[in-house]
């Protein structure tokens, strides 16, 4: 519905927006608008008339398939970011040593965002891109008054006065946006490259009275009521509630130089270099402009995030899980309500009845102890009739389309795995099963921290740094996703973990490490303290390294006494065998000397003393050479059998 207030200035700053709005709400009405309205009933398990799939269709059920597909997927999307408690972390510099101000800027900014309760808004952004394709989060400024409980001393510090202190502390809260209220360029596949974004939905009168006294938008200009349009309601009520509404449009984009230089409420006269420039917009009802300025942040991004859970290429809005499971939903719908009519048909009694042979006036009706009046024989003119049974293999059709629901959506729970995901319970089967559901939901994780999270944290991070810098310092930081594994996907692991601690024994380096990690991946009350338990144990103990030393030592002053011994033993063989070898030689050289002494003896002549004395002093100096040899040879043989030992002592 557009705008119906033409008393505004065609050329003015606030007719551009509105023209812009106009043609970007055309665009989702015409190509958005009754499919994201159909997947909103469908999740909610609303009829509508417009979904029946036949003429003659009567019943008005709704499986809970759908609805059961979009709550797992959201709830293991949950559970991946929020499970561990720490959803995001900062990191530093490589340079910078000093990790204090990254410790006090985490804690910081997570507990401001629990004082806004982001987490929830966050939730609510993802089951909003499970419906219809595409959560969308609007980062709002604003100054809460915050009550603190506090003590004072009066009466010269006798006494202590109990009472509540107040401050004014600056928020960036995080506000889900429904579809039917964003509005975005449809040449656009993201926010940053678009012409701009606008949020148009309505808001209490109060809330724009009071924005007006606090100077935030003009005084100079009376808000009203708006007229009511049902398709920028949230939900798809009966009745809405029409008074105390305003209709506010917010323009976060570029706009044409000109026109904002003539209109801007700051009165700037100096010409823009540019076509265009990026400002904040707020109109009011379709022609009251409410504020005009430029973007006043420091980083110049527009305070908007959004993300698709699936992406489609070429376009904005994604694919979400309804979506996917669309097509299967209706045919399951289908078949059920053809079976509930058929079987209103089969079990409520019906009668073919002679209606000349009836009483004038009566009512006929079927019910115990009804007395029906008859002119003539009942047998005749009463007939009980049926359309025969109800076929049985509709139970069977409608099983397989709701596994046709989950395989569409990637969906399941752990009731459904033995009989839903194989069809039997096999171990391997489950684990093939829950691989591929795993994929699919790891692939939509790190798409919403990449395109959402992470975006979302460093923009209110920024917007503290630049309106609170006594609290957050203006540095360079990188933001990191901590998000881990989904329910689904960290009990797979855990038994995969538990099957490969079965393959080692307790004295295993490896056995305190994966204990370590199945404990990590449980959702204990008190994981943290276990953890830090098994890492100290995991720690090794100084005196027990010390014993274990000293013990080494020993050993091998052990084994060097060993191999000492060994080796002197082997010394004095060696020398014993040489002596024997020389001795050996030598004995020869004496036999033969005894031998002609003998012959000479015997042959009468007496060998002169000389020179037998000649012949004794040379086998004398032979047998000293010898000697003298072998004596080198084993002081040499234990130089080399030392040198070896210091060097494996070394």
């Amino acid at each position: 519905m557009e705008y119906e207030n033409h008393s505004i200035d065609p050329t003015s700053l606030e007719s551009w927006v509105i023209n812009k709005c106009d043609q970007w709400r055309d665009h989702y009405e015409g190509n958005y608008k009754e499919k994201f309205d159909e997947y909103y009933r469908l999740w909610r398990g609303q009829w509508a008339a417009e979904d029946t799939m036949r003429a003659s269709e009567r019943s008005r059920i709704i499986s809970p398939a759908l609805q059961q597909a979009v709550e797992s997927a959201v709830a293991e999307v949950e559970e991946a970011t929020f499970g561990r408690g720490k959803w995001f972390d900062i990191q530093d510099d490589m340079m910078d040593q000093d990790n204090q101000d990254i410790f006090h800027l985490r804690n910081h900014l997570d507990e401001d965002f629990k004082f806004v309760a982001a987490r929830k808004a966050i939730a609510e952004c993802i089951l909003n891109a499970a419906v219809f394709g595409t959560g969308v989060a609007e980062i709002i400024a604003d100054e809460e008054l915050e009550l603190i409980p506090a003590t004072q001393p009066i009466m010269e510090g006798d006494m202590q006065a109990v009472g509540v202190m107040e401050r004014n502390r600056t928020v960036f809260k995080v506000r889900p946006v429904m579809p039917q209220n964003f509005l975005i360029d449809p040449v656009a596949t993201s926010i940053k490259e678009a012409l701009g974004v606008a949020i148009d939905e309505y808001v209490p009168v109060h809330q724009v009275r009071m924005a007006q006294e606090a100077g935030i938008y003009r005084s100079d200009v009376d808000v009203e009521e708006a007229a009511i349009d049902i398709d920028l309601e949230p939900t798809q009520d009966l009745t809405l509630y029409t008074d105390d509404k305003v209709r506010l449009t917010k323009y976060y984009g570029l706009v044409p130089s000109d026109l904002f230089n003539e209109d801007a409420d700051e009165g700037e006269e100096t010409k823009e270099t540019s076509e265009y420039v990026e400002a904040i917009i707020v109109i009011a009802n379709g022609g009251v402009l409410l504020k005009a300025e430029k973007n006043p942040y420091m980083m110049k991004d527009r305070p908007v995030v959004a993300f698709p859970w699936d992406v489609v290429p070429g376009r904005f809005w994604g694919r979400g899980i309804c979506e996917k499971g669309y097509n299967a939903q209706k045919a399951l719908d289908t078949e059920l309500r053809a079976r509930i009519d058929a079987l209103a048909l089969t079990v409520h009694p019906m009668l073919a009845v002679d209606a000349s042979r009836l009483p004038r006036g009566s009512k006929l009706e079927v019910r115990p102890g009804k007395a029906i009046l008859t002119n003539g024989n009942p047998a005749e003119i009463l007939q009980p009739f049926r359309f025969g049974n109800l076929d049985a293999n509709t139970f069977n059709q409608s099983a397989s389309l709701q596994q046709m629901v989950q395989m569409a959506t990637g969906a399941i729970d752990a009731a459904g795995i033995p009989g839903s995901i194989n069809g039997d319970a096999t171990a391997a089967g489950i684990s093939m099963s829950l691989g591929a559901i795993i994929k699919r939901h790891k692939r939509t994780l790190i798409n919403f921290q990449e395109a959402f999270l992470i975006p979302l944290v460093q923009k209110v991070a920024y917007r503290y740094m630049q309106f609170d810098p006594e609290r957050y310092p203006a540095k360079d930081f990188k933001f990191v996703a901590s998000s881990s594994l989904g329910i689904i996907a960290r009990e797979y692991e855990v038994t995969q973990l538990v099957q490969l601690l079965q393959t080692m024994g307790q004295d295993s380096p490896m056995y305190p490490m994966l204990i370590q990690a199945i404990v990590d991946n449980m959702n204990l009350s008190n994981r943290e303290e276990i953890v830090a338990s098994l890492q100290q144990v995991m720690q090794p103990n100084p005196q027990v390294q010390e014993m274990q030393m000293q013990s080494a030592q020993i050993d091998m002053a052990q084994k060097q006494s060993m191999l000492e011994y060994t080796q002197a033993q082997t010394a004095e063989v060696m020398s014993r065998a040489q002596q024997n070898q020389v001795e050996t030689e030598l004995l020869p050289i004496d036999s033969e000397t005894k031998r002609y002494s003998a012959v000479m003896k015997g042959m009468g002549q007496d060998p002169t003393e000389k020179e037998f004395n000649q012949r004794a002093k040379i086998a004398e100096l032979a047998l000293k050479q010898r000697e003298i040899e072998t004596k080198e040879d084993i002081v040499e043989t234990q130089m080399r059998g030392q040198n070896g030992n210091e060097t494996r002592v070394g």
